[in-house]
């Protein structure tokens, strides 16, 4: 098998299951973040106030990713840019807004979201490591999605791929979006990615806090992701109600 085939196998592979592979590398990540709090002489910063100010700050890089993510899903037509995992999906080609500067926006924003916990562990191996993976694994999803749309779309997708970076937006030719924001499709669509954020911090903070014999939970982490949770079962409640209709095209 040709290399270009067998690139695209594994991407497609991998597409199916793209979902449930990175869990893997999240639970090695709070594993070695546990292995450390047991350890806390291996921390890198040992100063609680600059600690607690680097843990809003890795909250922040995952919310950066979500907020790529939110702006790319509001700003799309209907059956593009989805959480679809069974086979791809492409009615239409976006090639304008944030897909005007980067071929796959979702993956970056992915990115910065898992980039977060992972930085959290404050082991800067593991963080190479999750940067290497992220490569290795989305490269082969991108690759098959590109050739799904080079055959489907044909030469207007090569001219939009020449000019348009793959993964390291480049804003020279910024295209405005051909639809306005949808809220209703970003909290519809969107609900998974903000819960999981908070709910994954916590899931550190709170194992760490049980294996060390302690109880000294990080209370805001906990707020926030009560409130997140509560949030995502009342758009879940909402999913289908009409204050989350979707117009037509969207």
């Amino acid at each position: 098998m040709a290399l270009q085939e067998e690139f695209e196998q594994q991407g497609v592979w991998l597409f199916k299951y793209r979902g449930t592979l990175p869990v893997v590398i999240l639970f090695i990540g709070m594993g070695i973040y546990v292995y450390t709090a047991l350890n806390p002489e291996l921390f890198i910063i040992q100063d609680a106030t600059i600690k607690s100010y680097f843990l809003i700050f890795c909250i922040a890089v995952s919310l950066f990713g979500q907020y790529i993510r939110a702006y790319t899903v509001g700003h799309t037509p209907k059956n593009t840019s989805g959480r679809n995992t069974g086979k791809q999906i492409a009615d239409t080609l976006n090639t304008t807004g944030i897909y005007s500067t980067v071929r796959h926006p979702l993956y970056f924003g992915n990115f910065f979201m898992w980039l977060g916990p992972a930085l959290l562990t404050e082991n800067i191996w593991f963080v190479v490591a999750f940067i290497l993976f992220y490569w290795v694994y989305y490269e082969r999803i991108m690759f098959a999605e590109e050739q799904f749309l080079r055959r489907k779309f044909k030469e207007t997708y090569t001219t939009w791929a020449e000019k348009t970076p793959a993964f390291i937006p480049t804003f020279k030719s910024f295209v405005k979006p051909n639809l306005t924001f949808s809220w209703k499709k970003v909290l519809k669509k969107e609900k998974n990615g903000f819960a999981a954020i908070f709910i994954i911090f916590s899931a550190f903070d709170v194992t760490a806090e049980l294996l060390k014999g302690t109880q000294n939970f990080n209370i805001y982490l906990l707020i926030a992701a009560a409130i997140s949770i509560v949030l995502y079962l009342i758009l879940k409640a909402l999913k289908t109600s009409s204050l989350l209709k979707l117009d037509a095209d969207r």
